[in-house]
């Protein structure tokens, strides 16, 4: 199948040929037929594309205090390379989208086969959508007028928050493809519209639809025009739907306003906010979210949990069986929003019109196509022998995937077969990018091919140990990202799994494969007593609408992150942990599982703590370790240098090195040569074990000895 998207770095928008996306539980697949796209939206994101470097990071000035930071944290290179990987990323285009149902998840029970459905799809012949980010079109409303759903959404969220009663007086600045539409919502209300622009034939529009029009000019205000049609009054509410870098719309419409009217931006402008129009009048502003609500809430989108309607009465998906249904009724026209169609497979050239910014609705119209199916792309032929190195599958091809395993993998003399993404566009984007031969969106592409003999999954947490499980049963070695697994059931079956093969297992735990580690580690090598361990890591925030919070999904930042310092600690002092201690800070009684001091206790009497801490400055290095033994101190600081107090031991390096590099050269030299993992299987079933202990302790508030938890040690 086609999709369009856009690369931020170059500017350069293409169609590109991907393997169809696969559904998820709760996702529902359709078949595109007419896709409309948003003229402000994405033309900004076009234009943006396009600039220079310079620009782009001008209109995102936080972001350039959190690469100076990273520089001065983690080194220039880490910097450069965090920032090369994010504008790489391909940008799917589009949000506008009518199609019919051609598959759809388990936990999707409201839509069949063949019906004909809204939703914020891409610019792609086939989209994979969450169902409640889906809606079925009444048979009275043809394709062209449902692809403008998501827009009115848009418009209608911010109708709904300018409160509107009927008789009153509103002003819409701003009137794109959303503006418009707000002014035929507000009309349809009940309500006098005062429709404003910059451009004449965009307020001729809007009074073809009943409006009284204005047209705005520089230096003029609109003050004058607005106390005429208000009848002296002042507008009761401003809808503002322009998009622009000024203010100028915030201070016009205050202006404009009455006394306590309201103000509700659904475009895009600078908010700087007349503080003494504002004091005087005593008015109300607001910017209005995207759809309404459920947008961004993964709860919502991802997992398809609804919000109960006699609490929310709209939500983004009750807000597109609105806008459907005034179409059903007629009270809203587009047709005459609409000024060009083209086939998508010259979507390159709609959007040079659009930049031209003369159109104002162009529909992309999809044709029949024979790739419903097709989940697997050819990328390139073998071009050498690789009889005697490994064949790789990649399951998961997600930003840490293609920022640090990949490009060492492609820097290695072994074969890239195969990449699977369940979305198809990120495989195809890897497998570009570092050379594998095949393309997929099914996972089953890898297990199933017998050439290939070893697997690595970087996907999310919650699948890790079925990927495992399965993949070792197929005959693979397996390389999976940390963490083994999220509960002691799914460790039990990997152990059992794991004794009936003969492949090599590896966790991604590549703390301990830093040259610092080590060093460190033959440092301690003729030690006589127990050492002392403390490592520090200032963590960061992460929301906790991220996945990696969700415990189902990622299991928790204990599970997750803090596993990594367990198996480090674990290697530096080199014997079995036998007790594990967990205590978390607590905030209005919640306990934080991101805010957690974890304490180890060794078979040979050596102890560690982990100071687990997200609440920290991002000015302070995000890892410390320091070692404690017999009248010496070691100190890992960020992973960039290492110092001896007592002792003569010291390393520097000018670019952080966690131990990425040396972790998968070992794992590809163990499979080469028949050596056993690099990291012994009875180790990784241990750290797995403890951090799952620390997580059980956090939540009991005691310690645990791993002899007695669980029944696996």
């Amino acid at each position: 199948m086609k999709q369009l998207v856009q690369n931020f770095k170059t500017g350069q928008l293409e169609i590109l040929d991907i393997p169809v996306p696969k559904v998820s539980q709760n996702t529902v697949l359709i078949e595109s037929k007419v896709s409309l796209i948003s003229s402000g939206t994405e033309r900004s994101l076009v234009e943006l594309a396009r600039g220079t470097l310079f620009e782009k990071v001008r209109s995102q000035p936080e972001k350039v205090k959190e690469v100076l930071q990273k520089i001065k944290n983690d080194g220039l290179f880490a910097a450069l390379e965090a920032v090369e990987a994010k504008l790489d990323e391909p940008l799917p285009l589009g949000y506008s989208n009518v199609g019919v149902v051609i598959d759809y998840g388990k936990g999707v029970q409201e839509f069949s086969i063949g019906d004909r459905v809204v939703s914020n799809g891409s610019h792609a012949e086939i989209v994979n959508v969450s169902k409640n980010l889906v809606a079925r079109v009444p048979d009275n409303v043809d394709d062209e007028t449902a692809s403008f759903t998501v827009l009115g959404s848009i418009a209608l969220e911010g109708v709904r928050l300018i409160n509107p009663t009927l008789g009153e007086h509103i002003a819409v600045i701003g009137l794109g493809l959303i503006g418009q539409l707000v002014v035929q919502l507000l009309l349809a209300s009940g309500c006098k519209v005062l429709a404003m622009d910059l451009r004449e034939d965009r307020v001729n529009l809007a009074k073809s639809f009943g409006a009284e029009g204005y047209v705005l000019k520089n230096g003029e205000s609109p003050v004058r025009a607005a106390m005429s049609f208000s009848k002296e009054q002042g507008v009761d509410g401003v809808v503002i739907s322009a998009s622009t870098n000024s203010n100028e719309p915030i201070v016009q419409a205050a202006q404009i306003s009455r006394k306590r009217g309201r103000i509700v931006l659904v475009g895009v402008a600078k908010i700087d906010v007349p503080r003494d129009l504002f004091y005087k009048k005593e008015l109300s502003f607001q910017v209005s979210c995207s759809y309404g609500p459920g947008r961004y809430d993964s709860l919502y989108e991802e997992k398809g949990i609804d919000y109960p309607l006699p609490y929310v009465r709209w939500t983004e998906k009750r807000n597109f069986e609105a806008v459907l249904d005034m179409m059903s009724a007629g009270k809203i026209n587009v047709k005459p929003l609409i000024t060009h169609r083209f086939p998508f497979n010259e979507a390159l050239n709609a959007y040079e019109v659009l930049l031209k910014g003369d159109a104002i609705g162009i529909l992309l119209e999809y044709r029949e196509n024979d790739s419903k199916n097709k989940d697997l792309i050819v990328l390139r032929k073998q071009e050498k022998n690789f009889s005697e190195s490994p064949v790789i599958g990649f399951i998961g091809p997600g930003q840490f995937a293609k920022r640090i395993l990949l490009p060492i993998l492609s820097s290695m003399n072994v074969r890239l077969k195969t990449i699977a993404s369940s979305s198809g566009l990120q495989a195809l984007h890897g497998g570009e990018k570092f050379g594998f031969e095949l393309a997929t969106s099914s996972y089953l592409q890898v297990f199933n091919d017998p050439e290939i003999n070893t697997v690595f999954i970087a996907t999310r947490h919650n699948s890790h140990a079925s990927l495992v499980i399965e993949a070792l049963k197929k005959g693979k070695n397996v390389y999976v990202e940390k963490p083994l697994a999220l509960g002691l059931d799914e460790l039990k079956e990997i152990i059992s799994t794991y004794r009936e093969s003969d492949k090599i297992l590896m966790v991604g735990f590549n703390r301990r494969f830093s040259p610092f580690a080590r060093t460190l580690k033959n440092a301690l090598m003729y030690r006589k007593a127990p050492i002392s361990v403390s490592i520090t890591v200032n963590a960061g925030e992460i929301p906790l609408e991220s996945w990696v919070q969700d415990p189902e999904i990622g299991g928790g930042r204990l599970l997750g992150e803090a596993c990594h310092f367990i198996d480090l600690e674990r290697y530096i002092v080199g014997v079995p942990i036998e007790r594990v201690f967990a205590i978390g800070a607590r905030n209005n009684g919640n306990l934080e599982e991101d805010n957690v001091v974890i304490s180890l206790s060794f078979k040979d009497g050596s102890v560690g703590s982990i100071i687990y801490f997200s609440n920290g400055s991002k000015q302070y290095p995000k890892e410390r370790v320091e070692v404690f033994n017999e009248g010496k101190v070691f100190l890992i600081n960020n992973f960039r240098s290492l110092v001896g107090f007592g002792s003569r031991v010291k390393l520097n390096s000018f670019r952080q090195d966690k131990g990425h590099r040396n972790e998968v050269a070992e794992f590809i030299n163990a499979i080469r040569e028949g050596n056993p993992s690099p990291i012994p299987f009875e180790e990784l079933v241990e750290v797995t074990f403890a951090t799952l202990a620390a997580k059980e302790s956090l939540k009991i508030g005691v310690p645990i000895d791993l002899k007695d938890f669980g029944g696996i040690i």
